[in-house]
């Protein structure tokens, strides 16, 4: 006996149907898994590479926003009244730690949130220390390293422990775990996806960091000039020495601070300055001119735009290039 025919075509139709309506949902249950946590723990960061590991380890599970507008570094910081609420709202800070962040304690006391759980990121990284005295590095005429009187430091000198440890991938791979770890305790309920997301971004610090070490390996023990003391931890990765003019992007240059960069410029034979892209310092490309070589550029990645923040991406793209401009000043 045979089977009616009319019914095969109307549940072909009814399930093309739901298919058609299943294929639509992927647009609609993405942003569900993000909206389905309505407790979604507000993390607000301090600057820039911390805003962009802690988005990264973050992913979906949390709201992050940050305390200092992209464009503004940590060193020239002014605390809006907005900052106290956004603390007092907060169930997590980070920050980069080693004295980087020198405004913060005022900010967090004036916030009275007794449940607030502060990230540090350095916790348990190797430092280096700032240099007291050093042929290569900023010396002379500093004794006063670390206090404000001389009108340089605006509060944001740098302490006994250089602080930008972000800039070595290798330990910005450490502080992305320090942010994991932190996440988990203050937001068990999503613990796996902070360990997933933490994971695939520590994976692209550490293969970065393989990368440079092939393009830097031909330049080992050479000298490079920055603007201010930022790049000692890169350059202890990589096998460099690193020579500043000042200490903070802030503080005017002495006559000795030129005369020092100039010895070592006409020393090592180096081909360029590296200046920052945020800072115009004029002292600094008055030296390259007096010295007949050009400036490039290396970003610290203290400031940036706010496209840039919102990209946990921006990490290896700025440091890439920076690699890029470097092995050109050498060549």
């Amino acid at each position: 006996m045979t089977q009616p025919p009319v019914r095969r075509p109307v549940l072909a139709l009814a399930a093309g149907l739901s298919a058609l309506l299943l294929g639509c949902r992927p647009a609609v249950q993405a942003p569900e898994a993000q909206a389905g946590r309505a407790d979604r723990p507000r993390v607000v960061t301090t600057f820039l590479p911390i805003t962009l590991f802690t988005r990264a380890v973050a992913g979906d599970c949390a709201e992050v926003t940050a305390l200092i507008p992209a464009a503004s570094g940590p060193h020239d910081f002014q605390a809006r009244p907005g900052d106290v609420a956004a603390l007092k709202n907060a169930r997590v800070l980070v920050k980069n730690g080693l004295e980087m962040e020198s405004f913060l304690d005022k900010l967090v006391k004036g916030a009275e949130n007794p449940d607030l759980k502060v990230i540090d990121s350095s916790r348990g990284i190797a430092t280096l220390e700032n240099p007291e005295a050093s042929g290569e590095a900023k010396a002379e005429a500093h004794d006063d390293h670390g206090h404000d009187d001389h009108g340089h430091g605006h509060g944001h000198d740098h302490g006994p422990i250089n602080p930008h440890i972000w800039l070595d991938p290798v330990r910005a791979a450490q502080q992305v775990d320090n942010i994991r770890d932190g996440l988990i305790a203050a937001d068990p309920a999503c613990a796996d996806g902070y360990r997933r997301n933490a994971a695939a971004f520590s994976g692209q610090l550490r293969q970065l960091n393989t990368e440079f070490e092939k393009q830097l390996a031909p330049f080992r023990g050479k000298t490079f000039v920055v603007l201010h003391d930022f790049a000692p931890y890169f350059a202890d990765r990589y096998g460099l020495k690193a020579a500043y003019l000042v200490d903070v992007p802030e503080q005017n240059p002495s006559p000795a601070d030129l005369a020092r960069v100039a010895e070592t410029v006409k020393r090592t034979q180096l081909r360029a300055l590296l200046s920052e892209p945020q800072e115009g310092n004029r002292s600094f490309n008055a030296l390259a001119g007096d010295l007949g070589i050009r400036i490039s550029v290396f970003d610290p990645m203290e400031t940036g735009t706010e496209e840039s923040s919102r990209n946990p991406a921006t990490y290896a793209e700025v440091m890439r290039r920076n690699v890029t401009d470097l092995v050109s000043a050498f060549r």
